[in-house]
């Protein structure tokens, strides 16, 4: 096509491109990859929308726009996230954090009042997104994280001296709990793999490029889930959380869960969507 191709017009053209391809968000996901391109956040775009891009600029963005309509996710290209207020650097070495998981730093603070000095556990922290935000959120915490993937560590590692927790983050590779012994923990949060096996396939070509670990929960979806709710009670204090991440038809499961392993105040908090999304109890 002739003509300049101003900022307003890649847009729209790109838009048009990746609604063609079924790209959730065609319009902010163009915005977003061109504003990478060009060092501008999405106000800065609008107000240069006749802004010309030269041919070096052209090339970066057109080589972006192929790789998301090949299946890559958005935040991959980027190279961060933004989670609780806060950037988040990700790459396919780690889940790209989503904003219901949130909700599961939401339903933690809520138990974690301003100036409590307490020691609180992520489990299969990915990123860090869920610890990292508490640590950065309670100036008093002590946060331990673990995750089997010594790769997701590095970028956890990375995100902790980004947002300047990294002396309250103890960060260790490991299975659960297996790295922290016999530590108690005032609470216990989550968010692990608990997408069925069988339906991962049938997820989108974006979520099929994150890691699998970080998404397969075994045949009904509950393989961590289980075995965190069955060892959580000796790792918590009397008085201590545990708040989970589930699927979106695991509640009912889950408080059988939480009541069969002694828990109580067991409950499940929904997202906005009205779907099964965190799993609350205590230890008595």
């Amino acid at each position: 096509m002739a003509g300049t191709w101003t900022i307003g017009r890649v847009l729209g053209w790109t838009s048009d491109h990746f609604k063609r391809r079924e790209i959730d968000s065609p319009r902010l996901t163009a915005e977003l990859l061109l504003g990478a391109v060009l060092g501008l956040d999405r106000v800065a775009l609008y107000t240069d929308f006749e802004r010309p891009l030269v041919k070096g600029e052209l090339a970066a963005y057109h080589a972006l726009i192929e790789r998301r309509a090949a299946g890559e996710p958005t935040h991959y290209l980027l190279g961060r996230r933004e989670f609780f207020g806060r950037s988040f650097r990700v790459d396919p070495r780690v889940l790209v954090p989503r904003p219901e998981t949130e909700l599961v730093v939401e339903a933690a603070l809520q138990r974690l009042a301003e100036g409590t000095a307490a020691r609180v556990l992520d489990l299969c922290t990915g990123s860090g997104c869920i610890g990292l935000s508490l640590a950065a959120e309670r100036a008093l915490l002590h946060v331990v994280a673990t995750d089997s993937s010594a790769a997701a560590l590095e970028v956890a590692r990375a995100n902790a001296q980004a947002l300047g927790v990294g002396e309250r983050v103890d960060l260790l590779q490991g299975d659960l709990f297996e790295p922290v012994g016999q530590q108690r923990f005032a609470l216990i949060a989550s968010n692990p793999p608990y997408v069925e096996s069988g339906v991962i396939a049938k997820l989108s070509a974006e979520v099929q490029r994150e890691p699998r670990a970080a998404l397969d929960g075994g045949t009904d979806g509950l393989c961590l889930l289980r075995r965190i709710v069955a060892a959580a009670g000796e790792h918590l204090e009397a008085g201590g959380s545990l708040i989970l991440e589930i699927g979106d038809r695991q509640g009912p499961a889950l408080l059988e869960l939480l009541s069969a392993a002694g828990l109580v105040d067991a409950a499940i908090r929904n997202d906005w969507a009205g779907f099964h999304r965190v799993a609350l109890a205590r230890r008595a």
